[in-house]
């Protein structure tokens, strides 16, 4: 299925520049639009494109917090925090198109057979007994409950009344059907005492999901009834970008790579500052990569000014040198500690100034001129990754991308000048 040109006139593929950062959905009650970073390519097929939507707010959801989701909207005159709870939202809507129905409680009524499940009290009360010879009876029919769904129950149309406000806003991303407009009024307290209410007695994960989930709807509705837009996003994406490229490539104690530095005071006083940080060390096959993950827009215009500068790339030598020099890794390694330097920027691999066509690939390497060049980590290489595919893939295991990537930052080295002359 191609894409609709309604929906392909909702997504915005962002430049990365002054006005164009914002990665997520804004919407209000008239249109909404959906922001992907810079480099990514959008699939072909409506199909594919919704589902994009849903992962682009599962990414955020998970690699953003309140302090990062942040705008910077010129109509306002501070910057909005957002609250929008989208997860809420999705839940209600995946629960109603996964059931096809509204949530309904159901009724217990009774029937007689001679299979089901036997309401006791009931089948003594109405169901004649034989009696044996021993005296014991014998019961042939019983009185068995059967559940049918109450349609008008009270909790039933506060879930008709949360799935068409869902709908009303996130519902394009799934179909172009809107469910019908509840009947019943809104008065959120009352709503919020019946589910709490519900929440607090049921023992089934899913009913608690859902009714979780329109609590926190409703909380958002009852507080927002002023605002007619809502934003789920951030204007600092480079911050997702970093936390991505360090869920897949990074090892968790990566603090003993941090070069630190201190104040020796007159007086015997002393000051510890705060460390360098790399973003991300990577190991393979007992090397050291030092990753900076760099949210650029080189990968996509090919303009040499929207590469990383002087401060940056001082910075990435000066881990290496770090990790080099220290007496841990040199004993751990020997003399030669084999240390690489990377800068990590997006780009598309559908879609480049540069004709490639892999997942990560080369565009350079970067140098300083107070350096030799001789050791390996003093030549930055510059790798740009597919947006689109580290966003599918930052789940599971990683040995495979973090070969790759080491393969890709080694045989760059060795292009861009012998990589025997670059050792450790």
């Amino acid at each position: 299925m191609e894409i609709s040109p309604e929906l392909l006139k909702r997504c915005h593929v962002n430049k990365n520049d002054e006005g164009d950062r914002f990665v997520g959905v804004k919407a209000d009650s008239e249109n909404a639009m959906v922001y992907f970073p810079v480099g990514y390519k959008l699939p072909e097929t409506e199909e594919e494109i919704r589902r994009d939507i849903i992962h682009l707010i599962a990414v955020l959801a998970e690699f953003t917090n309140r302090s990062d989701m942040l705008l910077a909207v010129q109509k306002f005159e501070a910057p909005q925090s957002v609250d929008f709870p989208i997860n809420a939202y999705m839940t209600v809507i995946n629960y109603y198109l996964e059931q096809n129905a509204y949530y309904t409680e159901k009724e217990p009524t009774f029937k007689t057979s001679d299979r089901g499940k036997i309401d006791w009290p009931q089948t003594l009360r109405k169901q004649r007994p034989l009696f044996q010879p021993n005296g014991s009876p014998v019961f042939t029919q019983y009185t068995v409950r059967h559940n049918s769904p109450n349609d008008n129950n009270l909790i039933t149309q506060i879930h008709k009344y949360c799935v068409y406000e869902s709908f009303q806003k996130l519902g394009w991303l799934f179909t172009s059907d809107v469910p019908p407009r509840p009947t019943i009024e809104k008065n959120t307290k009352m709503f919020l005492s019946v589910l709490n209410d519900k929440l607090a007695k049921t023992n089934n994960d899913k009913d608690k999901r859902l009714f979780s989930a329109m609590i926190s709807m409703l909380n958002y509705i009852d507080e927002q009834t002023s605002q007619k837009q809502f934003y789920f996003g951030t204007d600092s994406f480079e911050y997702v970008w970093e936390k991505l490229i360090d869920r897949v490539f990074g090892v968790r104690d990566k603090e003993k790579y941090f070069p630190r530095t201190r104040w020796k005071l007159r007086g015997g006083r002393q000051r510890d500052n705060y460390a360098l940080e790399p973003d991300t060390i990577m190991l393979c096959n007992h090397k050291i990569y030092v990753l900076d993950a760099k949210y650029y827009r080189y990968g996509i215009t090919g303009n040499p000014q929207h590469l990383p500068e002087s401060t940056s790339i001082n910075k990435q030598i000066t881990y290496g040198e770090y990790i080099a020099t220290q007496e841990r890794f040199i004993s751990q390694y020997g003399d030669t500690v084999p240390v690489y330097n990377a800068f990590l920027m997006p780009y598309s691999r559908e879609k480049n100034p540069f004709g490639l066509t892999t997942v990560f690939g080369n565009i350079g390497e970067a140098s300083g001129d107070w350096k030799g060049n001789e050791k390996a980590y003093e030549r930055v290489q510059g790798i740009v990754v597919d947006v689109r595919y580290l966003m599918y893939h930052y789940m599971g295991t990683h040995e495979n991308k973090i070969l790759r990537m080491a393969e890709t930052i080694e045989a760059a080295l060795a292009e861009n000048g012998c990589l025997s002359e670059a050792t450790n």
